[in-house]
């Protein structure tokens, strides 16, 4: 939980560090300006160039959620002896160097393109580490209800099939967000286009997720909090859309001519176009990591509880 708490942050301080196009405040890695990265005088970070602050600081935050992993890492093999487990937080180590070195490459580099990867790795990270939240949680325990009746396998497709185009969505808006100068206006339209498509292909199958969610008995009640929060995220992250392209583009032609339209003037990189556009990326986010969230706890609902040996159903099924 700890290590969810604290990669959300870093995805947003990461989402103002694009939104500003600080990424290369800092032109050395992995010091800051000849300086140790945790020895880099807090009153030049704190009191200075504004995107200094936001880039420094998604360093100190990346930092600071390796720590965590480490420390993550050392709990479960000390305490949890699912070999599975552990591998999955050595799993969650190597994704924050990877992670690491993605922002470090693009800084040394000075390369969009994979600035576009490492804010495209962020968000899988965060959904990774919801993932193993549910893992390590107490409630991750065998389900003895009957749930022949509770349509799983059609539940879990359309989980998953959220989960992946949820992420599809986020990587096309990673896109756009990175998208190059020399782009022509055909290739940005098209993006943006496939990008309303997606969006609308994401939306009906969160929906339909919450219908099947909501038509389950109790046995998959803990399914009904992720798939109404998904839900409600979902459309918050459609105004948040619409709201993004007005900050940054401007109202749709076919509104401009309207009278609370016609004056209205784009800021660039102004506080209120930055927390928009900011909000939007780490809704996106956390879209993703909610849908992961539902697809995990759908799967340990497949699970076929543990008879345990000499118990009298054992012992009946043992005899037919």
């Amino acid at each position: 939980m700890l290590l969810v708490c604290a990669t959300f942050p870093l995805i947003w301080v990461g989402g103002l560090v694009t939104t500003y196009d600080a990424g290369m405040a800092v032109p050395d890695w992995p010091s800051t300006y000849g300086y140790n990265l945790f020895a880099y005088p807090w009153q030049t970070w704190l009191f200075g160039p504004w995107d200094l602050l936001i880039e420094h600081g998604h360093r100190l935050l990346g930092a600071l959620v390796g720590f965590i992993a480490i420390t993550f890492v050392w709990s479960v093999w000390r305490n949890d002896q699912r070999f599975g487990v552990r591998v999955a937080a050595l799993a969650a180590l190597g994704l924050v160097i990877i992670q690491g070195g993605l922002g470090g490459a693009r800084v040394l580099f000075d390369e969009r393109q994979l600035a576009m990867v490492h804010g495209c790795v962020g968000p899988a990270f965060f959904a990774y580490c919801i993932a193993l939240a549910v893992f390590t949680s107490g409630k991750w325990k065998p389900v003895e209800d009957d749930l022949a009746s509770a349509n799983l396998p059609r539940l879990q497709r359309i989980s998953l099939l959220t989960v992946v185009f949820a992420y599809l969505q986020l990587v096309i808006g990673a896109q756009l967000r990175h998208i190059s100068v020399m782009a022509t206006p055909g290739f940005f339209r098209g993006a943006a286009l496939f990008h309303l498509v997606m969006a609308a292909v994401v939306t009906i199958h969160v929906f339909q997720l919450l219908f099947l969610a909501k038509q389950q008995n109790a046995s998959v009640a803990a399914l009904r909090f992720p798939t109404t929060l998904l839900a409600a995220l979902v459309l918050i992250q459609l105004a948040l859309g619409g709201a993004t392209w007005v900050v940054k583009y401007g109202w749709p032609e076919f509104l401009a001519q309207h009278t609370f339209a016609a004056p209205y003037t784009i800021q660039a990189k102004s506080l209120f176009q930055s927390l928009i556009v900011t909000s939007h990326v780490a809704t996106g986010s956390l879209i993703l990591a909610t849908s992961v969230m539902a697809f995990a706890r759908s799967v340990r609902l497949n699970r076929v509880p543990t008879v345990a040996l000499g118990s009298s159903a054992l012992m009946m099924e043992l005899a037919t």
